[in-house]
């Protein structure tokens, strides 16, 4: 029983919209070594973790068989253990799937988590568990208990794990409102700085912080006597204090106020380091020396009589209010103070840090000290009903506990908390009183405030112990995100076999007419407008988490892969407009799994399923795998095609659809029964004149995104007029140049589907003799390679074909070979040269290439071929090497 391939997909993927983790499953062995029942072996497992025996609301589905086999049923309980593990340890998920192979014994399985290093974890412990339950078969029954203990401490190391990552309860209350209201929400980092929305549209957050919050604001109340001397300017009742230096100034500052007093750090927060209630000499040295050990800097101030209260302030106004309690104990007569301690601590509310909604009671030598004055040590047995504190503060943190009084808090007392706020210039504040009755202005009882803290912790509002919870993290995402804002840039997924970087381009120019600064992904680059900020293959989802995290952005357009999907899932969790051009032969099949152009379909149809409500998805209604995921699609749907006539096209018309065709070259728009004429394809040089049928796709994809997301038809026509197929805005995407009489088109097409396009699209273009520089990429399977070279023997007359450097696992020559196998079944071809590395077989190409002739140069390392060509044709005598004029009428080519 052996584990492979283990990933964590991270956003929407072939399983599901949820973050998973998939993997290979190997029982292989299994099948040899154990041959056992379904049921013993599920038997063995309840024993060791009950949870398998309960009824749940895990899903683990798995393909439906007439004769299941024992080796499916024990995947698919593994699966389940996964899953309850993590349900025990707290992180509650609840997707599972279990797919067999084609060999027998292998399962790809999947299955949801919440936390990745949790998820991970328990399906470590459920092979360990797994394993353990086969081998049961060879041992005593009385081993079970043992393993049994084993499943126990596995769920609590994962519970523990759990709540070291996950996102503290702050935090997520704030995410959790955010995702409420269709915000996307990034963690950034380990901790607790997130990420909502995308792009110009974003904040973050770090706990109950946010990038409105100000840093000399912060700076100001870290300062607790600045703060006083602040709030004094503008009427707010403070304790009376000073700044001391050392023990005897602090009980020489206690004298001149009054006892009682209480001392804290200048600088501290959490209650670290208060003491409050000071009576004695003794008292107040031990209380010093506690919160020097906090910071260097000690206030002493007058003790204000009456409850602890805690304020929330948000946006300046009052959102929430509790009344905090110190940590304490009653005693019952029969137990010690540290028994009781312990049994307070069970409370599965209680925890080691902020994950949970309270802290467990320390007993440490500051409780030790507040024993001490009453009297007690934590081996005392109090009487029955007699109250023990812990603590002379009421800190969440230290063990307190707090009750909602929101609605008891009098406006007045409202009122001066507000102008406090104002006056350090927080955003979001929790504000300490005390008073003996919050319900009353604080004048009246010598209430007063004693504290202002930035980044409140917000548990004590979000799960008091008594009380109702207020909805503090809708409030912060409220003043962030105005209501109708739900943080988004507009985003354009493009994915299909052949055509996706083109389109991608021009739908970034098409936004960039918009005057939007636009994000984009694609197979050249990163770019933020037109500067490239990455290099290489960027479609996949890490690029698009870098184009939506860059806060310039005002719409991005996404190219996306099939390796991403499948690596990672989706670099976001929804977009506007999904833009499938269409699902060819011979793209990636034989590798990840993905055998037919059906499978291949399914995983590009996951940027479709994933498509917004009010979205649309913008589909090629001339392929039949990319017009079915039409059905997939939670929003709405445009169909794309050359011809209106198409049955696609027209039954979509007749039901109110949105289509986008060509008649007469010009570029239609139609609604229903509504069309209308948006461009004319004269004028678009990507197009040549509408000569260049994939070209012609792309325009289409392209326009009909831009109509969904509403931009003006005259933006679309102006677009679509000024860009053009060259070098600088989509290299390698057939860049058409003339040189010494002859036709160069530079490309970057790699599989059968784009040479069957590129052969029509020549077809178009005047010339005599054809010759083409090609190699096949090494990770194609080897019917691929032989009909991609097929394909050009048919079409070509001269090719050079070379081996590069990185053969993608293949042998020396085995590309080759294959190659000429194909080659040696076409009916055209009359010249074969062999090179070795991609700018030798150009430069060949280029040293034999006549007037008259078209070449064809698939370009691999796309820069550096771009760059050699130009250098070359730049360096022949009397040569002319331009831009075809991609504005020559259809009538002019058709001369020539």
């Amino acid at each position: 029983m052996e584990l492979a391939n283990v990933r964590a997909l991270r956003g929407p993927n072939v399983w599901s919209q949820l973050t998973v983790i998939e993997a290979t499953l190997d029982l292989r062995q299994v099948t040899m070594q154990f041959p056992l029942e379904l049921a013993k072996f599920r038997g063995q497992l309840t024993e060791m973790a009950a949870f398998l025996a309960q009824e749940d609301e895990t899903e683990v589905f798995s393909q439906t068989q007439q004769d299941r086999s024992i080796l499916l049923g024990v995947a698919e309980v593994v699966v389940r253990l996964v899953v309850g593990l993590q349900n025990a340890a707290g992180s509650l998920v609840t997707l599972g799937r279990v797919v067999e192979t084609r060999e027998t014994g292998l399962f790809r399985i999947a299955f949801e988590y919440c936390e990745e290093d949790v998820g991970r974890q328990a399906l470590k412990d459920a092979l360990r568990l797994s394993r353990h339950a086969l081998a049961l078969e060879n041992l005593l029954p009385g081993h079970a208990p043992e393993l049994a203990m084993s499943a126990a401490e596995m769920v609590d190391e994962l519970r523990t794990l759990d709540q070291q990552i996950r996102l503290g309860p702050s935090t997520n209350s704030i995410v959790m409102a955010a995702v409420a209201r269709g915000i996307p929400f990034r963690r950034l980092n380990t901790r607790s700085l997130v990420q909502l929305g995308y792009g110009c549209k974003q904040h973050r957050i770090l706990a109950a912080e946010t990038d409105r919050t100000s840093a000399v604001a912060e700076a100001i109340v870290q300062d607790k006597e600045l703060t006083k001397n602040l709030l004094e300017a503008v009427g707010v009742p403070v304790p009376k204090g000073r700044q001391v230096v050392d023990a005897e100034d602090a009980w020489a500052a206690a004298l001149e106020i009054g006892l009682p007093v209480v001392i804290k750090p200048k600088d501290g927060n959490q209650g670290r380091g208060v003491a409050v209630n000071l009576s004695s000499k003794e008292q107040v040295f031990s209380a010093f020396a506690a919160a020097r050990e906090e910071g260097r800097e000690i206030l002493v101030e007058k003790f204000a009589p009456g409850s602890d209260y805690r304020l929330l302030i948000i946006g300046y106004k009052l959102v929430a209010a509790a009344r905090r309690e110190p940590p304490q104990v009653v005693g019952d007569g029969r137990h010690t103070i540290r028994e009781l301690v312990r049994e307070v601590n069970l409370d599965p509310r209680r925890g080691e840090d902020h994950a949970t909604p309270l802290s467990k009671i320390p007993l440490d030598d500051i409780a030790c000290a507040v024993l001490a004055d009453q009297g007690l040590i934590p081996d005392s047995v109090p009487a029955a009903g007699q109250l023990v504190l812990l603590r002379r503060n009421a800190n969440l943190s230290t063990g307190g506990s707090a009750a909602d009084v929101t609605e008891l808090v009098h406006p007045e007392v409202a009122a001066r908390v507000i102008d406090a706020v104002r006056m350090v210039g927080l955003d979001i504040a929790g504000v300490d009183v005390v008073a003996s009755d919050i319900s009353r202005p604080l004048e009246q009882q010598g209430g007063v405030i004693v504290e202002i803290n930035a980044a409140p912790g917000l548990r004590m509002h979000l799960q008091p112990s008594s009380g109702q919870p207020r909805p503090v993290g809708e409030a912060i995402v409220n003043t962030m995100f105005p209501p109708g804002d739900d943080g988004r840039v507009p985003i354009v997924s493009v994915t299909g076999t052949n055509g996706k970087t083109t389109t991608t381009r021009l739908m970034a120019h098409i936004f960039r007419q918009q005057g939007k600064c636009v994000g984009m992904t694609c197979t050249d680059g990163v770019y933020i407008d037109d500067r490239r900020i990455d290099t290489g293959d960027c479609s996949g989802p890490r690029s698009a988490r870098t184009v939506l995290s860059n806060p310039t952005v005002e719409a991005a357009v996404l190219e996306t892969a099939r390796g991403g999907i499948l690596r990672e899932g989706l670099g976001f969790d929804r977009c506007h407009v999904a833009i499938v051009t269409n699902i060819g032969e011979g793209d990636h099949l034989g590798m990840a799994g993905i055998e037919t152009a059906e499978q291949l379909g399914r995983v590009k149809r996951v940027i479709v399923e994933n498509v917004s409500p009010d979205g649309h998805a913008v589909l090629n209604a001339e392929d039949p795998i990319t017009l079915a995921m039409a059905d997939y699609c939670p929003g709405k749907v445009i169909l794309f095609a050359r011809s209106g006539d198409h049955p696609a096209i027209k039954s979509h018309l007749a039901k109110g659809g949105k289509a986008v065709y060509t008649q007469q070259n010009w570029l239609i728009a139609a609604e229903g029964s509504w069309s209308a004429r948006v461009a004319s394809l004269n004028n678009v040089p990507l197009t040549f004149s509408g000569l260049i049928g994939f070209q012609v796709d792309n325009t289409m994809a392209s326009m009909a995104a831009a109509w969904a997301l509403g931009i003006p038809f005259e933006t679309i026509r102006s677009a679509l007029e000024t860009f053009s197929s060259d070098i600088r805005k989509a290299p390698a995407r057939f860049n058409v140049l003339e040189a010494a009489g002859a036709t160069l088109i530079i490309d970057y097409g790699h599989n059968s589907s784009a040479i069957v396009a590129l052969l029509d699209a020549i077809n178009q273009l005047p010339h005599g003799r054809r010759r083409i520089v090609y190699t096949a990429a090494g990770d194609r399977r080897d019917e691929d390679i032989v009909r991609q070279a097929q394909l050009i023997a048919s079409g070509f007359d001269e090719i050079v074909i070379y081996e590069d450097q990185c053969t993608r696992g293949r042998a020396d020559g085995e590309v080759i070979r294959l190659m000429r196998q194909g080659l040696s079944q076409g009916g055209r071809l009359s010249s074969i040269l062999e090179t070795r590395g991609e700018m030798v077989a150009i430069e060949m190409c280029l040293k034999r290439m006549e007037p008259g002739d078209l070449v064809l140069i698939q370009a691999d390392q796309v820069d550096e071929a771009i760059q050699f060509v130009q250098n070359y044709i730049s360096k022949l005598p009397l040569a002319v090497a331009t831009q075809a004029n991609p504005h020559r009428s259809r009538k002019s080519f058709e001369e020539e």
